[in-house]
């Protein structure tokens, strides 16, 4: 089902979480909110959307983690019911694009939650304070053409690294919904 994601909420106060990424390595959201902010995306393998723009994600999370700001990115999916998102399917993905951030699985979907993730991509731009102030699509291509494509995760992220506050103007992303147990 495709899905957008709601308006930002800005100053919304991100909730710390400590996951582990796909060799097993943790990393906690605290630890990574650095002092230019911190990236979360949350995203999976299988996902259209999420594959269309993986290597765009990929240049541009390279791009934002050479300028000082943090990126994790979490896979909330249900992979029982998905096994296309498991953590070797994840491992495999993430070489395949040239993840440089941490991919982490959110078994128990409580971060997914706890964010209000809607669907893959949704990204989370966080300040140096762990303040919501970018929930926006990665760019202005979406599934079509990217040449002469509009960076806006980079400029928000940018943007907030300097200043601490993300752009009014913000375009919601667009994806699969996220796979949630039958139990929510």
């Amino acid at each position: 089902m495709l899905l957008d994601t709601p308006t930002c909420d800005f100053g919304w106060k991100a909730p710390d979480f400590t996951l582990q990424d796909i060799d097993g390595n943790r990393f906690s959201m605290r630890e990574q909110l650095g002092d230019k902010g911190l990236l979360i995306a949350f995203i999976c393998n299988h996902c259209p959307y999420v594959q269309r723009i993986a290597e765009r994600l990929a240049q541009d999370t390279d791009l934002l983690m050479a300028e000082g700001i943090n990126v994790l990115a979490v896979m909330s999916n249900d992979y029982q019911s998905v096994p296309a998102d498991s953590p070797e399917k994840m491992k495999v993905f993430a070489k395949k694009y040239g993840f440089n951030f941490p991919y982490l699985v959110d078994e128990e979907q409580l971060v997914g939650q706890a964010y209000g993730a809607i669907c893959t991509p949704d990204f989370f731009g966080l300040n140096c304070h762990g303040e919501l102030q970018y929930r926006g699509r990665l760019d202005d291509a979406g599934m079509g053409q990217h040449s002469g494509r509009v960076a806006e995760l980079i400029n928000a992220m940018r943007m907030i690294a300097e200043t601490g506050v993300g752009p009014k103007e913000q375009h919601p992303s667009m994806g699969c919904s996220i796979k949630w147990r039958d139990t929510m």
